[in-house]
């Protein structure tokens, strides 16, 4: 298993850079890194709804002997020209707004009584209501201390400061730090784009009547929602039936919007297994151009011991074939595709982080010899313990429906005691 994914990785190559609008970078990793062309905040500001006082004008203020000052004026958020508090003045000022010259403090709104020459205030009348708001005398009924509520210019970042690492995956708060700063594009490798095909002439589309010996296409859901949130772009095609010429073709038609194709079923050894047929010889031929090969192989591993991995198309696409059984699909896709997806993103780390928590179970769980296997799990990080859910068959899709981990049992390992420490993939 652990051959099979490096040659995996060792054929997948980061996606070229490209530049994107903010909000189109949102998922995708960080080429270069940005640094801070301006401090944030800019200038020193204000962070709550209050006035702009000196100090010495508010010490010793109380509710019994208000320091009563003199308001010269607003100043609200993006306010240009400032007003100079001067001894014995205030200006009313709004959070957000820069800090006029001479002011020391701000004292909110509550510790006044608003200029209306009663109790405590509650807030501000709107100005535009209100404008003689800006003007008469404020009651101020607390000391302030020097800065008290005043949001220091670079008190977020410095000028000169790296803002984002080239690396990094870019989510919601990236990218409003990046807005912030005044970014309008970046420089990122774009999510990768993941063509999701089942096979199969037993499959039938969720919505549609069930026929004798049909069954629903779990599978192409299944992958295309993993891959979408492992940070691909998915396309999901409709169930190839069981020809190998109709299952090249379809190949060939989704290429052109393909960085990365998966296949699920027809890789076993079975006399309808035609991903095997249709994908064995491409590029083989002595007159064919080279579009690459996919090689088919038996792993070390339950579920998912059938794959198939390589290269098609003119562009040497990377693809993974993975079995048809539901289980051996998802599994295959967590501990193969996942990280080619990563991979493609141009990210470090490809795999899922593993923890060790110990099995809670009834009965010990059995593992053929000679293979890791792959048991669904529910984990439980709290008490750092792991339980099983539902049996070992590749067919239970109810079972994994309900599990969120994944529990390891090593290749040497036949019988795991309950009580035993063991390796868990959580899928969370």
């Amino acid at each position: 298993m652990d051959e099979h994914l490096a040659d995996v990785l060792a054929a997948v190559r980061p996606l070229e850079p490209i530049e994107l609008q903010l909000l189109d970078a949102q998922g995708c990793v960080l080429v270069e890194d940005v640094t801070v062309p301006v401090a944030l905040p800019p200038f020193d500001n204000s962070s709550m709804d209050g006035y702009a006082v000196r100090t010495a004008d508010v010490q010793g203020a109380s509710e019994e002997f208000p320091a009563v000052l003199t308001v010269i004026g607003d100043v609200a958020a993006g306010s240009g020209e400032l007003p100079t508090v001067g001894p014995g003045q205030a200006a009313r000022i709004m959070t957000g707004a820069p800090l006029p010259p001479g002011a020391e403090a701000v004292v909110p709104v509550e510790w006044t009584d608003g200029g209306t020459g009663g109790g405590a205030a509650a807030g501000m009348a709107p100005a535009s209501t209100a404008p003689e708001g800006a003007g008469g005398e404020v009651r101020v009924h607390r000391p302030a201390g020097a800065r008290a509520h005043v949001r220091a210019r670079g008190s977020d970042v410095q000028a000169g400061d790296l803002a984002l690492a080239a690396g990094t995956l870019l989510g919601p708060s990236q990218i409003a730090l990046l807005a912030a700063i005044g970014r309008a594009t970046v420089r990122v490798r774009p999510r990768p784009r993941v063509v999701v095909l089942s096979t199969g002439s037993e499959l039938v589309q969720p919505g549609e009547a069930l026929t004798a010996g049909a069954i629903y296409d779990s599978n192409s859901f299944a992958l295309a929602a993993a891959a979408r949130d492992a940070g691909a772009i998915a396309y999901r095609v409709g169930a190839v039936a069981d020809d190998a010429e109709t299952l090249k073709a379809a190949i060939e038609d989704q290429l052109v919007r393909a960085d990365l194709l998966v296949t699920t079923g027809g890789v076993s050894v079975g006399a309808y297994d035609v991903v095997k047929e249709a994908l064995s010889s491409i590029g083989t031929g002595p007159d064919e151009p080279d579009t690459g090969r996919v090689d088919f192989r038996k792993l070390a591993m339950q579920p998912g011991k059938p794959q198939g991995f390589g290269t098609v198309g003119p562009d040497h696409t990377p693809l993974l074939a993975l079995p048809g059984n539901p289980v051996s699909s998802y599994v295959s896709f967590e501990l193969f595709v996942r990280p080619a997806i990563r991979a493609l993103m141009g990210l470090q780390d490809v795999s899922r982080p593993s923890v060790r928590a110990v099995l809670k179970a009834d009965e010990a769980l059995g593992s053929p010899a000679g293979r890791r296997q792959f048991l669904r799990g529910a984990y439980d990080a709290d008490s750092g313990t792991v339980s099983p859910v539902g049996g070992t068959g590749s067919h239970l899709i109810a079972a994994l429906a309900h599990a969120d981990a994944l529990m390891v049992v090593p290749e040497d390992t036949t019988s795991v005691e309950p009580g035993t420490e063991l390796d868990v993939i959580p899928l969370g």
